[in-house]
């Protein structure tokens, strides 16, 4: 039995989903850290445990133990604090996938210290938004991106604030700290804080800026439960295994790196593979996928709307025994293209940077198709509709979570952030220095996510949309991703967003705007081809009436189809 999930876990194998829903439980003491608790832990009793396996795009490889990363965390940490970084201080990382990302983060959480991931995409404006509103007190990055060196240069000058930018690299200019010799010239000896020094599971860990779809980016404070909360994400969704590898292939900046890079997999005893590619190309994913033999692997469907486009008769993946996908809905057709090419059922998992995995399709569900799954035991979830009153059946509400009855800890009355005193374990404190934004989704012990979805007899879950991506056209209401889904059916499409674009009779009306695959060329025949197709395999009123060609969509740094910046664009016309 693995040692250390069986101290939070009393119960581990359930027989059924309803088994699963009805008992699972997840303990969480008052201190837990999960550096000492899981990280040292795992280095005191299994020193030669495999931590981590990376790869580039050269081909090489490189591995860590737990002794490994303890070691290197503990000599972080020491440099940290000899760079008057403290509890409670607020740290911003831009390391893409060096190994470098894991010892500062796990040095992070040993003294306390606020986390702030960030993607190397980020331009000067982004930078100078988030060193200000989060109080940056340190900057560490990587030291070979000449543009990304050119945006914190820039930044710097308008941010008095920030007292330290350390690199990482073999290069490192002047006028910046040396992050890899600060680390190797501190001592290796570091001991865990007594009394108020140490860290308690109500206080701040993590920040990561949402992807901002619409608006500025919003900070998302979680606390040292999110660690805890992604056991169900890594044991019972993504199935990871002990001593083998698990691949989430994603930047360190995004959420989704905490979903499937560190936090459920280590305490479920895998190895965390590491795909560390400057620009990612579907043949460059095979690569790395059959030297790393990942046995479960997790993608964006953005990566598997890719693989499907190429030759997997020629690659042998018979090393992967789970896939999963979570980020953006995986339209049908990706499904049973990739199943058909590979064997393999990629199940599908939804959440936000807000949290753990809120539903999925766990390992004892047949996956649905287009279905996000069942409700995580960890959250009480429910469709409201605009009176936050549940919805039936086949209607559509918004995916609310409630804590009632569910694995929730006590927070103390001193907490400055949460609205209420009982919180689901894993879900995030509010929305950092935004109370009003806070309060305006998570009222009455209720938090509100934005996303519409509905429910089918079985008690399965279908994603609609953002509550703002929902087309209102002529009294219908019609959800993009359904569209999505039936485009996606078409050899042309490789990429689409649908989204609303005004209408004087009709209010709204369905645009698509679509990345053509390779091999295919716009014209009107086209459009009226696709237009077609959507009417054979949804109801005629949801066809798009128009129809864009385009060579890329906007999108999020962290890959999210930004639909909101083309209703804006539309909305100038």
């Amino acid at each position: 039995m693995n040692e250390i999930l069986s101290r939070f876990c009393p119960r581990i194998e359930f027989d059924s989903y309803e088994d699963f829903f009805e008992n699972y439980q997840c303990i969480t003491p008052h201190n837990f850290n999960f550096a000492y608790d899981v990280v040292d832990e795992w280095a005191r009793i299994q020193p030669q445990k495999t931590a981590l396996v990376w790869t580039n795009d050269a081909g090489e490889i490189k591995t860590f133990t737990f002794a490994d990363v303890k070691r290197q965390s503990d000599k972080a940490a020491n440099a940290l604090l000899s760079m008057g970084i403290r509890k409670g201080d607020a740290v911003l990382l831009i390391l893409k996938q060096r190994p470098e990302v894991w010892t500062m983060m796990i040095a992070l959480e040993k003294i306390g210290a606020i986390c702030i991931p960030g993607s190397f995409q980020l331009t000067k404006k982004d930078l100078i938004y988030r060193l200000h509103i989060a109080d940056v007190k340190l900057l560490v990055a990587v030291s070979d991106d000449e543009a990304l060196l050119t945006n914190i240069k820039a930044a710097r000058e308008e941010n008095r604030m920030l007292e330290h930018i350390a690199l990482v690299g073999e290069r490192v200019p002047n006028r910046f700290l040396d992050m890899k010799k600060l680390i190797a010239e501190a001592s290796d000896e570091f001991f865990r804080p007594s009394r108020d020094a140490d860290t308690f599971i109500h206080e701040s860990m993590l920040v990561y800026f949402s992807s901002g779809t619409s608006g500025m980016p919003k900070m998302v404070l979680h606390n040292h439960t999110l660690p805890l909360g992604h056991i169900v994400t890594a044991k019972y969704w993504q199935c990871v295994e002990d001593d083998q590898i698990h691949l989430t292939q994603t930047d360190s900046g995004w959420a989704k790196f905490a979903w499937g890079k560190i936090y459920g997999q280590w305490i479920c005893g895998a190895a965390v593979g590491v795909y560390d590619t400057e620009k990612f190309t579907p043949k460059g994913m095979l690569s790395a996928l059959v030297r790393l033999k990942p046995r479960t692997f997790c993608a964006p469907a953005t990566i598997f709307r890719y693989l499907i486009k190429e030759d997997l008769s020629a690659i042998d993946l018979s090393f992967i025994k789970r896939t999963s996908v979570a980020g953006e809905p995986l339209s049908p057709e990706v499904f049973h293209q990739f199943k058909r090419k590979t064997g393999l059922e990629i199940r599908e998992g939804f959440g936000q940077s807000e949290g753990s995995v809120l539903a999925a399709s766990f390992k004892w569900l047949p996956p649905k198709p287009g279905s996000m799954g069942k409700p995580s035991p960890l959250y009480g979830i429910d469709l409201l509709d605009e009176d936050c009153q549940p919805v039936d059946d086949g209607a559509v509400g918004v995916i609310s979570v409630t804590q009632a009855g569910y694995n929730v800890y006590d927070v103390p009355q001193s907490s400055d952030i949460l609205p209420f005193q009982n919180s689901p374990v894993g879900l995030f404190r509010g929305y950092w220095k935004d109370e009003d934004v806070t309060c305006a989704c998570w009222q009455d012990g209720i938090y509100q996510t934005g996303d519409m979805a509905w429910r089918d007899g079985e008690g399965c879950l279908w994603f609609v949309g953002r509550n703002d991506d929902v087309i209102k056209c002529s009294g219908y209401r019609i959800g993009p991703f359904e569209v999505e889904s039936a485009l996606m059916e078409h050899p042309a499409v490789l990429e689409c967003a649908v989204t609303a674009a005004p209408d004087p009779t009709r209010g709204q009306i369905v645009k698509a705007t679509i990345v053509l695959a390779q091999g295919f060329t716009p014209s009107d025949q086209l459009k009226r081809e696709l237009q077609n197709h959507v009417k054979r395999g949804t109801a005629p009123y949801k066809y798009p009436r128009i129809v864009e060609f385009v060579s890329e969509l906007p999108k999020t740094v962290s890959g999210k189809i930004q639909r909101s910046v083309i209703r804006k664009r539309d909305a100038k016309k």
